[in-house]
């Protein structure tokens, strides 16, 4: 297991990680008539046991957690998860091959593909999974004189940087013919951009998950949601090594299985996989239910393989970015994905 100390070293980050390990006598056997039953769509005819997969992702929801609360940690290979709390940094761990594997979504990777050796890394699977919770509010000082996006020219608008809200606060306001330039855009982290809309310090804010939920709770109003903009796809990447090793190949492509059946198991048992999750977070059960729900409502949460579609949002991705400045020169999506596991997770079910 990667020890505090060296991995901040080598990352030169300030950020926390939180590691857990778990192996075949992990809790959850399965033997438990609430838990998930597994069986491998893939078979590999070579010896796993000697298989440790560091994985890294901003929330254990989208990996160890749910494996976990589904009963199906008992891998025929070691897993050791890695809290890294964003995208970025799981892709900083595995450009250090610190991590062999991790998720995050699509803004990360556009970016860390321009680090020396394309950033050891390629995406390798895409996870389907809910674009609610993403979006532009007015903060409740201005949401009187403010109630289409044309309406924001010449406003203060607080969005995060190089993410998904820049990315869909830019389509909003060119889909109602403003340019960047007409807003006075304030680049913000997701806790500055709460209290900025809430103490109306900013007239809008383009961001996701509790900075928008909260703010909204505290007087802010709905402008416009990036529901039907952004495209779900979040990803899974991998260093180039840990796609051409054979075993642990494999044992991610089991892996990623065992997360596919894990969203099912999840869909079934709401109220257990809340107050599972709930351990890790400051939401209280009845929330994190109302909101998963709601997400698997508007699309289920699965893993699926690389497809056209997703490059294509990708590479709209990049152009965007390039538009806005943020890049200097066009990147060629494809390149960015590797296909050799299109064939196995094509046989994962689709629930």
């Amino acid at each position: 297991m990667m020890k505090w100390k060296s991995l901040l070293a080598v990352l030169s980050v300030s950020a926390l990680l939180v590691t857990t390990g778990c192996s075949s006598d992990a809790a959850g056997t399965g033997e438990d008539a609430s838990k998930a039953k597994f069986t491998a769509s893939n078979t590999y005819q070579g010896d796993l046991s000697g298989v440790t997969l560091n994985i890294g992702a901003a929330s254990s929801q989208n990996a160890q957690g749910i494996v976990e609360a589904a009963g199906l940690a008992d891998t025929p290979y070691k897993v050791e998860f890695h809290n890294m709390r964003s995208g970025s940094l799981v892709l900083e761990a595995i450009a250090a091959n610190q991590l062999d594997a991790g998720c995050g979504s699509q803004i990360p990777p556009i970016f860390a593909s321009l680090a020396n050796n394309g950033g050891n890394f390629k995406i390798i699977a895409i996870r389907k999974g809910t674009t609610l919770n993403q979006e532009l509010i007015v903060s409740p000082q201005a949401k009187e004189n403010i109630k289409t996006v044309a309406d924001l020219k010449g406003k203060k608008v607080g969005y995060v940087k190089n993410t998904t809200a820049q990315y869909f606060l830019y389509k909003m306001l060119s889909e109602a013919g403003l340019k960047w330039t007409d807003i006075d855009a304030l680049p913000m982290s997701t806790s500055d951009g709460l209290s900025a809309i809430t103490t109306g310090d900013i007239d809008a804010l383009a961001s996701y998950d509790n900075a928008v939920i909260i703010g909204k709770e505290k007087g802010g109003a709905l402008l416009r949601s990036a529901e039907d903009i952004l495209s779900g796809d979040y990803y899974w990447y991998a260093t180039l090594d840990t796609i051409k090793d054979p075993a642990k190949h494999a044992a991610l492509v089991d892996y990623l299985e065992r997360i596919n059946e894990a969203n099912e198991w999840a869909r079934n048992h709401p109220r257990e996989w809340a107050e599972y999750a709930a351990k890790e977070s400051n939401q209280s059960p009845d929330d994190i239910q109302k909101r998963f729900e709601a997400g698997e409502a508007q699309r289920k949460g699965r893993i699926a393989p690389i497809d056209d579609a997703t490059i294509a949002s990708e590479q709209d991705i990049i152009d965007s970015f390039v538009d806005l400045g943020a890049l200097k020169s066009k990147i060629e999506a494809v390149t960015l994905f590797d296909k050799s596991f299109v064939d196995e997770i094509a046989k994962f079910k689709v629930y």
